[in-house]
């Protein structure tokens, strides 16, 4: 079930790849979706943007719903422990260094 998921997310993910590289820009220099033709209906300019737009939700919010998926499975088999219920572990003391407060450590001087 999971290697399933996984494959379907992948393919998912290279569609909503796709579909976002076919958008027009800002600008509608970049893009190849839609285009002059006055053929009208889908293949319009802005038939095709509200297709693309509307292929772009779907698929976003399939690959949203795959993560999920994938998570609650990988989640099933884990032991739920909370770390404050653990005991607390032994506490690091700091070192002391090893020369003396009074004395400060030598430093070679230059010849």
């Amino acid at each position: 079930m999971q290697s399933l998921l996984v494959i379907l997310e992948l393919f998912i993910s290279v569609a909503l790849i796709i579909v976002v590289l076919l958008q027009r820009s800002e600008g509608g220099a970049l893009g190849m979706g839609g285009g002059g033709s006055g053929l009208g209906g889908l293949f319009s300019p802005r038939g095709a943007a509200d297709t693309l737009t509307r292929t772009t939700g779907i698929l976003a919010i399939l690959f949203f719903l795959s993560c999920l998926a994938l998570n609650l499975i990988a989640l099933r088999g884990r032991d739920e422990k909370s770390i404050l219920d653990t005991a607390p572990s032994q506490t690091i003391q700091a070192t002391k260094p090893a020369v003396p407060a009074h004395q400060a450590p030598a430093v070679p001087l230059p010849h």
